[in-house]
């Protein structure tokens, strides 16, 4: 069992990562993580380490540079901190194959921040509907306007490609729980 001093620690950590993401204070968010590390499960992409994790934020904020969270509950566990969020902000630059479309979105999420034996922080985890996030990108694109085709097939081109990217094997390839 976590003491409460651990939870205070942890929830500060939490806070304040969230708090440097939206300021896009990276320095200040990477310090968090002796080792960063994000999963997205949905897209089973793994950013795995300082290079990695720089390049994701880059390219979600070139996509969605007013990107914002509002936080929904904050829950504890043994080993992890989990947050559920909304997530928002517009479209504006590509998005992996996905064009910009200028449409807004708001999703609900989940983040595990997991921690070690040792407290440190070692991985965020995230869960989102991303069916949900797409509808709104394009979902949003008014077809009566001719402009608008042109966007809806390279959207279409976008997420084909998108497709056949390959799961990262460490979130495929996982152990089996022990229960006890």
């Amino acid at each position: 069992m976590i003491t409460d001093d651990i939870r205070k620690a942890r929830q500060k950590l939490v806070l304040d990562h969230f708090h440097d993401e939206v300021r896009q204070e990276w320095d200040d968010v990477l310090s968090t993580f002796p080792h960063p590390r994000y999963e997205l499960i949905p897209l089973m992409k793994v950013h795995d380490g300082d290079r990695a994790v720089r390049g994701y934020y880059h390219d979600s904020r070139v996509a969605f540079p007013d990107q914002d969270h509002e936080i929904i509950a904050l829950r504890h566990s043994d080993d992890a901190v989990i947050v559920e969020f909304w997530l928002l902000g517009t479209h504006l630059g590509p998005y992996g194959g996905l064009p910009p479309t200028g449409n807004r979105f708001r999703v609900r999420m989940t983040a595990y921040f997991v921690f070690d034996a040792d407290e440190n922080l070692v991985c965020e985890r995230i869960y989102f509907d991303s069916l949900t996030m797409l509808k709104q990108l394009i979902g949003g694109l008014n077809m009566k306007r001719p402009r608008n085709w042109i966007l809806a097939v390279r959207c279409l081109k976008g997420l084909l490609a998108m497709s056949g990217d390959q799961p990262d094997p460490t979130l495929t390839d996982t152990p089996a729980a022990v229960l006890k």
